[in-house]
Parts: structure tokens; C-alpha cells; sequence
């Protein structure tokens, strides 16, 4: 058995397959990736079949409180990989509990009705939650501003434009001690708020269109873009660094794939959980069994590699 817990016959069968590129990145971005599926298909049980329109709001906080229970249980971990996915699921659980379902509310408070789509008489085209959250872009460009001066930030795209654009406001602190649950919180947040609010100002027809000009180019250059950072993600070794990086990774293809059910190119079943209950379920035991499986994955499993190699030498 070694320090990290990890028995020797597990480095070398199963588990030991998470311990190196690329599965470490794409266990990672399998699990957000697949997340962000069920996030859909949650809210529309939650909605329309299980607690029901009834007790919706009451079951949405619940869900929000959970993730905030995860968040001081990951912040108070010392174990950076423990630490690192609590992080995410909090940030997860409080988006669609306490964020989307805010919206949900509000669109029903205020009465504000859904976006029929002028192509397809009777069907929604975007429902009055998401152009109520479109008003939250505001917030969402002033609370960015401070994480992209922040001299703190590890953000590669925050730290290009520090370098680039003479943005940078200080240096680091030194011995600054980073809570990695607060930060991946954080950044699946607000990734996830980024660009929900991009789809929904692309989509809707008095700004683009769904099948305008502009989203055909940002659905090329989206798609490039996550082809080249999940590329990148299938090379790292740190497991916390490959999580943090595939959070935006998998998102940012993600969006690819929106766009596509937006296009009708297949049929989104994570939106119809009633007519594919059996798939939907199977990708949420497979989602659960691979979230167990990349906790007990150990970090600094490169190093440690190293020096048994060159104890063997």
C-alpha cells in the first residue's frame, strides 16, 4: 500500500489507467461534459414530474442548499482532488438550484412570456426563464472585470490578457494558499453563465438568429476552439489541473453540441427524460460510478512514477 492509499495491484489494472494522459483529462471531461446533459433533463423531472410545479421552488432550494453544504465540506478538505470535485458539483448543484430556478421564478413572478418560435407555429423557441436571465449580462460583465484584474487569478485565458493587453494590476502574493473548491465553484458558475447567455443572445432573432451568419461562425470557432483544448487536456497528468481545465473544455464543446440540437441535426434526449427514462438513467449511473472513480484518483501520480522508475534503475 503506499502514502496515497492506492494499492499496487490498483496502479496496475483499472485504476491505474486514471493515473496517466490522456484518461486522467478525459474522465474529466467525460463527467462534466455528460453533467451537462442531466442539468437539462433535472430541471425539466423536477418541473414536470417529480416533486412538480407544486413543490418546485421548495425542492430547487433544497438542491441549492446541498451544493452550498458541498461547497464548506470541499473548502474546509485538505485532499486537493476531493477538494477539486466538490468544488464543481457545488457550483453545479447551486446554478440550477438556486441560479436557473431564480430565473424560473422571476419569468413566472413577472408574468413574462415564452419566446414562440415564428418558424414553428405552438412551439417555444426559448422559454421565459432564459430571456430573463439575458438581463443578468450586466452583472455577469461587472463581476468578471475583478477576476480578470485579479493578480491572484491562474486563469490562462485571464493571465493572456494581463500579459497582452497591459491589464495587470500586482503580483501574486507569496505563499497566497489557493481553496480549490472556491475557485472550481466558482469557475463552473460562471463558464456556465458565460455562455448560456452567448446561445441565448445568438438565438434569439432580433440579435442574430439561431441560423444566422453570426452562429454558424461562432459554432466553427467554438467548435475549433474545443477541439484544441481538449487536445491540450488530454496531455496533462495532474488530475486538479486536468478537472480545472476540463470544466471550460467540456462546457465550450458543450456548446457545440447545443447548437446542433438547436438545428434539429439529432434528437436531444437529456430534453424528452419521459420517452428515454432507460438512457437517461444509464448515463446517470455511468456519471455517478465515474465521479467515484476520479475521486479516488490520487494527484502527483507523475512525480511518483518518476521516482519509482528511477528506483528500478
Amino acid at each position: 500500500m503506499s502514502n496515497d492509499g492506492v494499492s499496487a495491484n490498483d496502479k496496475g489494472g483499472l485504476m491505474g489507467l486514471l493515473y496517466r494522459p490522456p484518461w486522467v483529462g478525459l474522465l474529466a471531461f467525460l463527467i462534466v461534459f455528460v453533467v451537462q446533459a442531466l442539468g437539462h433533463t433535472v430541471m425539466i423531472v423536477m418541473e414536470d414530474v417529480w416533486p412538480g410545479e407544486e413543490y418546485i421552488y421548495e425542492s430547487a432550494f433544497a438542491m441549492g442548499l446541498f451544493g452550498a453544504w458541498l461547497l464548506f465540506v470541499g473548502m474546509r478538505s485538505e485532499n486537493e482532488v476531493r477538494a477539486t470535485w466538490l468544488g464543481f458539483w457545488a457550483g453545479t448543484f447551486l446554478w440550477t438550484g438556486w441560479v436557473e430556478f431564480a430565473f424560473v421564478w422571476a419569468g413566472n413572478f413577472l408574468a413574462v412570456p415564452d419566446l414562440m418560435d415564428p418558424n414553428l407555429p405552438g412551439e417555444i423557441a426559448t422559454k421565459a426563464e432564459y430571456l430573463v436571465m439575458m438581463s443578468s449580462v450586466g452583472v455577469l460583465g461587472a463581476t468578471l472585470v475583478y477576476f480578470l484584474l485579479n493578480p491572484e487569478t491562474k486563469c490562462n485565458m485571464f493571465l493572456w490578457f494581463q500579459r497582452n493587453m497591459g491589464l495587470k494590476t500586482g503580483k501574486p502574493t507569496k505563499g497566497f494558499k489557493r481553496n480549490f473548491a472556491a475557485i472550481t465553484a466558482l469557475e463552473t458558475i460562471y463558464v456556465i453563465w458565460f455562455f448560456y447567455l452567448v446561445l441565448l443572445f445568438l438565438y434569439n432573432e432580433d440579435i442574430a438568429g439561431e441560423k444566422s451568419p453570426a452562429a454558424y461562425t461562432f459554432f466553427f470557432l467554438n467548435t475549433i476552439w474545443a477541439v484544441y483544448l481538449f487536445q491540450r487536456l488530454m496531455k496533462f497528468w495532474k488530475v486538479t489541473t486536468a478537472i480545472r481545465y476540463g470544466i471550460p473544455t467540456a462546457i465550450i464543446a458543450w456548446n457545440t453540441v447545443e447548437l446542433m440540437g438547436r438545428w434539429n441535426l439529432f434528437v436531444s434526449i437529456w430534453e424528452k427524460p419521459q420517452d428515454y427514462a432507460l438512457e437517461m438513467s444509464l448515463f446517470t449511473v455511468a456519471v455517478i460510478i465515474a465521479a467515484v472513480l476520479a475521486v479516488k484518483t490520487p494527484s502527483g501520480q507523475k512525480a511518483r512514477l518518476s521516482r519509482e522508475e528511477l528506483a528500478g534503475k
